[in-house]
């Protein structure tokens, strides 16, 4: 008799072949098991197979199902099958397996593809959801914005001071290499057209206007969008994966207060800088080329500058970086609050924070241009 939670094979003549089991025949032994099966089959290949069950002292749904596979592959290679040493009480379990439930198709719903008509409507009720999300979470975080602004001394202001470090100092050089660029291909493009008619001196307005305006604080926003928006979102979404924002709410902190209310503070402190610093950069690239390419002197260009740009400009560029730092810092906490699920949610929301920030901008730049039309 095969020792306990073992097995034996035995060819006879005439390719009959006896399986003897012993032991347990429980979830345990299942995978070592199920792999006898093609053993029993490729080595021996029986006209015959007698599976001697006298030694199993348990068995369980998992060996009762080993069993109904064994006895269904030896029905398919039309392989005579055979049961010895079974008790009624093992009969009992082998009569549990359903052998007409496992070749019926699964019942779990399959998934069909939507036509064009219902895609949209689906995509309409994620924006329509997503717009409700975004306008309830800046509800909330206006209410805490006022209710720090109100205790200041409850304020985290270390956070505070490091966050603006990240974006600001850390986010400098790129703002400003990225703008100095912008600034030297927009005056190189410029007086290619306007040497033409002899009007080099203009190409400072030109760039000035358009920095100042318009292009400073919408090129500054996409940077911070892209380098610090994302990483609120990672940050949070993986405070939230890692179930630490609950922990916070069960120590009694305020999220809300305690992860987002730093950032966006921040932010609204230190874009406007960001904005005047990216101004600053493009009209030296501008000076570049106008001293180089146009044989204008420094005093010119940068009196021409002066007299193109108003305090209005400057007032109406720092006013939209101040709002598109609101908008990039609120969706990066919003995304990151939504965050449901593992490293895959976290990279989901941070492109989508990305992606929601830089749309935001372009509408709210959209909507002072028509604005500030009417105003100046």
């Amino acid at each position: 008799m095969p020792d306990a939670n073992s097995y034996h094979i035995e060819a006879a003549d005439g390719g009959a072949v006896t399986l003897a089991l012993s032991g347990r025949m429980d979830l345990d032994r299942f995978s070592e098991l199920t792999a006898l099966i093609g053993r029993i089959f490729d080595s021996y290949n029986p006209s015959k197979l007698d599976v001697d069950m006298r030694g199993i002292d348990y068995l369980d749904s998992s060996g009762a199902l080993f069993i109904v596979q064994l006895e269904d592959e030896a029905r398919r290679r039309s392989v005579a099958f055979t049961i010895s040493g079974l008790s009624r009480e093992k009969m009992g379990i082998l009569s549990l397996i359903d052998r007409d439930a496992m070749t019926r198709p699964s019942l779990a719903p399959r998934e069909r593809r939507m036509n064009l008509v219902e895609q949209l409507g689906a995509a309409s009720l994620t924006a329509v959801r997503d717009i409700y999300d975004i306008i309830s979470f800046g509800g909330e975080l206006v209410y805490e914005l006022g209710h720090s602004l109100m205790h200041l001394p409850k304020v985290r202001w270390g956070d505070v001071v490091s966050y603006m470090k990240k974006v600001g100092v850390d986010g400098l050089p790129i703002v400003g290499l990225i703008s100095f660029l912008l600034g030297l291909i927009m005056a190189f493009m410029s007086s290619l057209q306007l040497k033409q008619f002899g009007a080099n001196i203009y190409v400072a307005s030109l760039v000035a206007v358009a920095m100042v305006r318009e292009l400073g604080p919408i090129m500054t926003a996409i940077i911070v969008a892209g380098r610090s928006g994302s990483a609120f979102a990672a940050e949070i979404g993986t405070m939230k994966v890692n179930e630490e924002v609950d922990a916070l709410a069960t120590m009694g902190f305020s999220p809300m207060r305690f992860l987002a209310i730093p950032k966006v503070i921040a932010s609204l402190v230190t874009v406007p800088v960001l904005t005047i610093f990216a101004s600053i950069f493009a009209i030296m690239g501008g000076l570049v080329v106008g001293v180089v390419g146009l044989n204008l002197t420094i005093f010119t260009y940068i009196q021409q500058t002066m007299k193109a740009i108003s305090i209005f400009d400057i007032v109406a560029g720092l006013f939209k970086s101040f709002v598109f730092a609101a908008a990039i810092s609120a969706i990066g906490c919003q995304r990151g609050f939504k965050v449901r699920g593992g490293a895959q949610a976290v990279g989901n929301a941070t492109t989508s924070a990305v992606v929601t920030s830089i749309f935001l901008i372009i509408v709210i730049d959209s909507t002072f241009a028509i604005i500030l039309h009417y105003i100046h």
